[in-house]
């Protein structure tokens, strides 16, 4: 079966990309913004209420927020997550239809958690939202049928993100940096998951949903004086109690610089994050030098890294960085996936940034720009309720001054270069930090060993390994041919083979940044001939076709017939098992044995593409290509999973491709000798 052509995905995310992320217009002064006091009462359990009143617009939002310490679960890992999907799947008192049905019915939105519980509707419906707030997060009804529908959910996500190279590094980023028994360094796992019951969600539920530190935020098209009455009544009864208070030791950075590399054989690209963890509040006096520096060095499109990764080197559709910030220990992080073949140099390049903000002091008119910048985007959320409900509970819970956000503006506009240097040298520790790197083993680690940087070795959870072994050679008498024959035995036999002769596939997928989910359609046809299409809703947004005249491709209406190589890669691809002619080619041999996916495959090259099959079923599990575009080559590998037998012939119902991004393909429908006709290849 062939892959997905990649000249389709490539030029759709092209257009996406250019048109999400271009570098925006430099913001003229500061505004001066005035953000109203709340009006504050405090339940006798403990529950402290906050209240905005705002009549500009007949709206009004409730955010309850229990601000509890974070807390290990251990063998139990998705406790706390399983309780946040329970919560508000009905109530005591109503079921789960009829309380969504009111809900749409008065236009509102609500979400519940297990810290906490927002709504927002129409004012004229505020005091019915309250009453279904109060009911939806005090007596929620925790069933064993809802209980094993989450569950279920949350396992069959686990299973996706396990061959997922960003979950799979970010992952293991938060165990290296934080340590497997600290709250920010745990992971979710099958077995931890499977561990979970019923019972213990209630008593998650008992133990940490309570009031003593919750506070209920208020804003908009309200009188204060009704809604305390209201909130009184409704939240009144809430049983004094408090959660419990754990503490764990801070995470220790390394004493060196050090690469943590992690092999992920099926990935086409590195994602490499740059680490160390921080203790940085909101009160800190470097609180604000430090967002700017991390700004200048990642946080914008501007910014050091983006400006060096992707738009001098073109290596990566973004490179970023983060700080942390608040009562607990958080991290540093800068990131980016690049190509694997340039996973060295980008380590490189990373490093010298880092060094150039820790060594050179930014200049004037790029600290102005980039505090405009930032000051812009915090003037544009003042305007928002779900802003202003958080700056009034960051004030209560990081203990900031009360007139934190007023002098915001003036604060930002008071960092200097001087300022950026030093909060640089004291949280941006470059030599004391880990370079995490989660990518294909055979292709990166020659060039990481010439950086003379140590490198260590984990697996894909965290734990130290040996150097990973990335190639064997194929036994004595294992051919290509070989190889191609039991895959068509694997997927029915040659007979059953030889008798598809139209293929139709539908699925569902996403890409970055666009609006909504992807319709994908596919047609193939023995004769040569092949149509593939992404469309959203009724609207075709890109479309291929090879038929007997030639091959084009088609985005927004605009067609483009397809010449030379492009035009001979992509009729190679209009064949529904093109096994069915490799096999009588006497040039390919096995070129190794490979890890795909934590299991051997034996690996077969033609020219710049690599086939790939499992060495005990038989069947095909990748294929991987080289691509020459702008003097640049890029790998694209297609995973091919869940095989399902159609009419006899076992066919991959999900396909994975990586395309600077993973495109994880889900098929709906698939059909052998139906649903084809000559009117889908014109």
């Amino acid at each position: 079966m062939k892959k997905i052509h990649t000249v389709l995905i490539l030029l759709f995310l092209t257009g996406i990309m250019q048109a999400q992320d271009r570098p925006q217009p430099k913001p003229g002064n500061s505004p001066v913004v005035n953000i109203k006091k709340p009006q504050t009462f405090v339940l006798a359990n403990g529950m402290k209420v906050l209240v905005v009143e705002n009549h500009k617009l007949p709206r009004v939002s409730f955010n309850l927020t229990l601000d509890n310490a974070p807390f290990t679960e251990g063998s139990k890992k998705g406790v706390d997550e399983l309780t946040s999907s329970l919560i508000g799947n009905g109530t005591k008192k109503t079921t789960k239809e009829a309380f969504n049905e009111e809900i749409d019915f008065y236009g509102a939105n609500i979400n519940f958690t297990s810290q906490g519980a927002y709504a927002s509707a129409l004012s004229k419906y505020s005091g019915r939202l309250l009453e279904l707030l109060a009911e939806g997060a005090l007596q929620p009804n925790f069933t064993q049928v809802e209980f094993d529908k989450e569950k279920a959910k949350l396992l069959e996500g686990l299973k996706a993100d396990e061959k997922s190279v960003p979950a799979i590094a970010n992952r293991v980023v938060d165990v290296l940096a934080f340590g497997k028994n600290h709250p920010a360094g745990e992971y979710l796992s099958e077995e931890t998951v499977k561990n979970v019951t019923l019972a213990d969600v209630q008593a998650n539920y008992a133990t940490y949903f309570v009031p003593e530190n919750a506070y209920l935020v208020i804003i908009g098209d309200i009188k204060f004086k009704e809604t305390k009455e209201a909130v009184e009544k409704l939240f009144g009864g809430w049983k004094k109690q408090a959660a419990p208070k754990n503490t764990y030791p801070d995470p220790v950075n390394v004493s060196k610089l050090q690469i943590d590399f992690v092999d992920v054989p099926n990935a086409v690209q590195s994602e490499i994050s740059l680490v160390n963890t921080v203790n940085l509040k909101m009160s800190d006096p470097d609180f604000f030098p430090a967002v700017i520096a991390n700004q200048i060095l990642g946080g914008d499109f501007n910014s050091y890294l983006n400006m060096n990764l992707r738009e001098k080197h073109a290596w990566t559709y973004g490179a970023s960085s983060s700080i942390g910030s608040g009562k607990y220990v958080t991290k540093f992080k800068a990131s980016s996936a690049v190509r694997n073949t340039v996973t060295d140099s980008a380590v490189v390049q990373f490093v010298e940034e880092i060094k150039r903000i820790r060594t050179q002091k930014v200049s004037e008119d790029v600290l102005k720009n980039v505090k405009a910048g930032y000051i812009g985007r915090f003037v544009m959320q003042v305007e928002k309720p779900q802003a202003v409900a958080r700056y009034a509970l960051n004030i209560e819970t990081e203990k900031l001054p009360a007139d934190f956000y007023e002098k915001y503006i003036q604060t930002i506009n008071n960092v200097t270069p001087d300022d950026i240097y030093r909060v640089a040298n004291k949280y941006f520790l470059l030599d004391n930090m880990r370079i995490i790197i989660a990518g294909k083993g055979s292709d990166v680690i020659p060039g990481l060993e010439k950086l003379q940087i140590p490198i260590y070795y984990f697996d894909k959870y965290g734990n130290p390994v040996e150097k990973p072994v990335t190639k064997k050679e194929a036994p004595t008498g294992i051919t290509a041919k070989t190889v191609f024959e039991n895959y068509i035995k694997a997927i029915g036999g040659e007979k059953a083979v030889v008798a598809v002769k139209t293929l139709s596939m539908n699925g569902t997928t996403t890409v970055p940044q666009a609006p909504g989910p992807l319709t994908f359609t596919s047609k193939l046809d023995s004769k040569g001939k092949m149509m593939v299409s992404l469309a959203m809703g009724t609207m075709n947004l890109m479309k291929q076709v090879v038929n007997e005249k030639g091959a084009y491709i088609e985005q927004q209406g605009q067609r483009k017939n397809l010449e030379g190589n492009d035009l001979i890669e992509m009729k190679a691809n209009a064949a529904p098992f093109e096994e069915l002619q490799l096999q009588k080619r006497t040039d390919l041999k096995v070129d190794a044995i490979e890890p795909i996916n934590g299991s051997d495959a034996y690996a077969i090259k033609d020219g710049k593409t690599t086939y790939f099959y499992d060495v005990k079923s038989g069947l095909k599990v990748a294929e991987s290509k080289v691509r020459e575009q702008d003097g640049k080559s890029s790998t694209q590998i297609t995973n091919f999973n869940d095989y399902k037998e159609v009419k006899g012939v076992k066919v991959p119902f999900n396909l994975i491709q990586n395309v600077g991004f993973e495109l994880d393909i889900k098929m709906s429908d698939i059909k052998i000798n139906e649903g084809v006709s000559e009117a889908d290849f014109l």
